[in-house]
């Protein structure tokens, strides 16, 4: 069996100087989705809406995500994984054709709920901290539970599809409010109309997430040698001050453009001329 490796000094000939204790979060468990949300009620705003009430027909342009809640809840049944649910707020941005005229903008807000069950573990320390804080200078942070932290990322997602609908051919279940933070609602700089409306928008929207559950915990790690910086500090002011370097020579060392005057014939021939990190 071999050798159990405790902190200090490494003897080997991988080159580790040492092995180190620290401090991290350790990622338990994780996934990734991608959903397809259909028919999801944009609330608009109330100039918004009384642009889309007397809309023909409407144009979809782009969604952006503002925000994400989330909350971790043990799973009682099944000891240590936890239900982390999240719900994603996005303005939807559209255009609203009204008669003859050039279409308008119009926008509002959308709501999509996603559930996942993550393995988390379980421990029942409670953690307290030295760390001041934010009530006082002499308070110290209250100490934290043992349950795990839920991480989202999400990207903003794709509108697939927007359509215009009657009030009247509208499933019962669309009627109903959704609560709707101060915060989020304040992005808007205008009341969100959630009834009493004549028409309404139903978006289908893409969405691609990864949730991960970390958790506090100590790792031993190989320690190559101390993290010194290569690069020099430039731009620190005096006579020889790099950054008051003559502009036009500047400008002169910048490489010349081609791929802006030039389009490229495919793809691949796009990504290495005009943008080399999106082949990483």
């Amino acid at each position: 069996m071999p050798e159990k490796v405790v902190p200090g000094p490494v003897c080997d000939e991988r080159n580790i100087r040492e092995a180190v204790c620290i401090h991290t979060k350790k990622i338990f468990d994780s996934c990734k989705d991608r959903d397809c949300v259909e028919d999801l009620r944009v609330y608009p705003t109330r100039c918004s809406q009384e642009l889309i009430d007397r809309a023909q027909s409407v144009k979809a342009k782009c969604a952006e995500l503002l925000y994400a809640y989330i909350d971790v809840e043990p799973v009682t049944f099944n000891r240590g994984f936890y239900t982390v649910d999240v719900r994603f707020f996005y303005r939807i941005t559209a255009d609203a054709f009204v008669g003859a005229a050039r279409p308008v903008e119009v926008c509002g807000l959308a709501v999509f709920d996603k559930r996942a069950v993550l393995f988390g573990s379980d421990g029942g320390a409670k953690v307290f901290s030295s760390q001041v804080g934010e009530n006082g200078a002499e308070i110290q942070c209250l100490p934290r539970t043992s349950v795990p932290t839920a991480v989202v990322e999400a990207v903003d997602p794709l509108i697939l599809n927007l359509k215009l609908v009657d009030v009247c051919h509208c499933r019962p279940c669309d009627c109903s409010c959704v609560d709707i933070p101060m915060g989020i609602a304040a992005c808007f700089g205008d009341e969100l109309v959630t009834n009493g409306d004549q028409h309404r928008l139903f978006a289908t929207l893409g969405q691609f997430t990864i949730i991960r559950m970390e958790r506090d915990t100590q790792l031993l790690i190989p320690a190559y040698d101390y993290c010194i910086p290569t690069k020099d500090c430039s731009c620190t002011g005096g006579c020889e001050d790099p950054c008051q370097e003559d502009p036009c020579e500047m400008f002169r060392k910048v490489q010349f453009p081609v791929g802006e005057f030039f389009p490229p014939s495919s793809q691949n021939s796009n990504c290495s001329n005009h943008n080399q990190s999106c082949c990483q």
